[in-house]
C-alpha cells in the first residue's frame, strides 16, 4: 500500500546501514511512491510483522530468463530488523515469495547476498538457495552508464 512507503525506505536504510553504506541511499518517499504504484509499477514489496508492528520487507519486481523462456522473481532486497531476528521473519518472507512464485509459475526466485554476510547465507543454503560461484555482478552507473548512452546508435525495436 501506498502508505508503506515510509516503512520501505527506513527499512532500506537500516539495510544500508547493516551493509556498511549507511549514506548510500538516495531514494525517497516519493520515488518509492512512483515505482511501487504508479504506472507502470516497477516493484512490488511485502512487509512483515510481529505482534502487529512492522518487523522487515521483501521487495522484489520481475525478470525474463531467455533459457527458461520464463519471467521468475529477482529479490532486491530482503530485511529484518536486528531486534527481530531469529525468529522465523526473514524465512517467512522467503516462503511468501517462494509462494508467489510458484503462483505465477516461475522457473526461480533469485537474489544477491555479499561475500561476508554469512548469516543470511546459511539461511539461505538452509532453504535450498544455491550459491552461484560462476556469475559475477557487473554494473554500470552514474557517469559510466551516461557516457555508453552518449554512443547509442539507433537499433530495431522488436515490437
Amino acid at each position: 500500500m501506498p502508505r508503506d512507503a515510509a516503512t520501505i525506505l527506513g527499512f532500506i536504510r537500516e539495510l544500508a546501514t547493516y551493509e556498511r553504506e549507511p549514506d548510500a541511499v538516495v531514494a525517497t518517499e516519493a520515488d518509492l511512491l512512483r515505482d511501487g504504484w504508479g504506472e507502470p509499477a516497477r516493484f512490488t514489496s511485502l512487509i512483515a510483522e510481529y505482534d502487529g508492528a512492522p518487523a522487515g520487507f521483501a521487495l522484489y519486481f520481475t525478470t525474463y530468463s531467455t533459457w527458461r523462456g520464463h519471467h521468475g522473481i529477482r529479490l532486491e532486497d530482503i530485511y529484518v530488523t536486528p531486534a527481530l531476528r531469529g525468529h522465523g521473519i526473514g524465512k517467512a518472507l522467503l516462503a511468501r515469495l517462494a509462494r508467489i512464485a510458484v503462483d505465477q509459475g516461475c522457473p526461480r526466485l533469485e537474489w544477491d547476498v555479499l561475500n561476508w554476510n554469512e548469516p543470511a547465507i546459511a539461511v539461505y543454503e538452509r532453504v535450498g538457495a544455491k550459491r552461484l560461484t560462476e556469475w559475477s555482478i557487473m554494473r554500470l552507473a552514474d557517469e559510466p552508464l551516461k557516457a555508453l548512452a552518449a554512443k547509442d546508435r539507433p537499433a530495431r525495436d522488436s515490437r
